[in-house]
């Protein structure tokens, strides 16, 4: 590189980094499809299970007792608004209107948010508890009868698919992580009140929502649920810890590229 070709490069301040942006090989609009595409798949699930009449679904509490269906519907409510914040993005672009761009970035952090606190730390826990205990014993989890109410796509749908469905947002799109301590804050919360909504079910109707609870006795249910909230914790760091990875592995992947290239 000649000496004139250095001095006419624009230089970036000391200290400034290039703000994170979408892999390169990764389109903005092939992003903007693929997570319409993830919310439809979502919408059909859910429209699909509700469609299932079981007794369960009769009983007090409805779907609403069930973790899975609780997580379907995190799962939809944080696409739509990934697809919400798309559109705004889009219609926003060079208009120059500072409101509109403040109401953006207000979607952008809302987005932000439920990835971290509630999407990947829910979806994934969902996703490892359920298969973890399916392999050990379907029956304490899924019992066989369910075979006959829900066809093996719906199954993989609400116990799969969500594990690749949020890693390939995460992967997509920077995402800003909340502090620490209100992160945790706020992952806390809804494990204990999901817990104390499990456990009142269970006072209404003198049945645990589900069935291997009915197996163990009340110091094992209260070290479960300990351990479950302890999990929770570790996800939601987990995801936090996998954003920066993947976010800083491309920051230094284009530094390198922007390099001057000695002849």
């Amino acid at each position: 590189m000649t000496e004139m070709t250095k001095e006419l490069t624009p230089r970036r301040p000391p200290g400034r980094r290039r703000p994170p942006r979408p892999f390169a090989n990764m389109a903005l609009v092939p992003c903007q499809v693929l997570r319409v595409a993830i919310l439809l798949s979502y919408c059909s699930i859910l429209c699909n299970y509700k469609a299932i009449e079981m007794p369960s679904h009769q009983t007090y509490g409805g779907s609403w007792k069930f973790l899975t269906f609780i997580d379907l519907v995190i799962q939809a409510v944080f696409f739509g608004i990934c697809v919400l914040t798309d559109l705004s993005s889009l219609l926003t672009r060079g208009s120059g209107n500072q409101e509109q761009e403040r109401q953006l970035k207000k979607l952008i952090s809302l987005r932000d948010w439920m990835l971290a606190v509630l999407a990947f730390p829910v979806g994934v826990f969902v996703v490892a508890v359920f298969w973890i205990i399916y392999a050990y014993d379907r029956e304490m989890i899924y019992p066989k009868l369910l075979d006959n109410f829900i066809p093996g796509w719906l199954n993989h749908g609400m116990h799969t698919t969500v594990l690749p469905f949020i890693l390939i947002e995460m992967r997509t799109s920077h995402h800003a992580y909340p502090s620490r301590s209100s992160g945790l804050a706020a992952i806390c919360t809804f494990s204990v009140g999901y817990i104390l909504w499990v456990c009142w079910v269970h006072h209404v109707t003198g049945m645990w929502v589900y069935p291997f609870l009915e197996h163990i006795g009340p110091g094992a249910r209260i070290i479960f649920f300990g351990s479950t909230t302890i999990l929770m914790n570790f996800l939601y760091l987990l995801g936090e810890v996998l954003n920066s990875y993947i976010w800083d592995t491309q920051r230094s992947m284009e530094e390198e590229k922007e390099k001057p290239k000695l002849e």
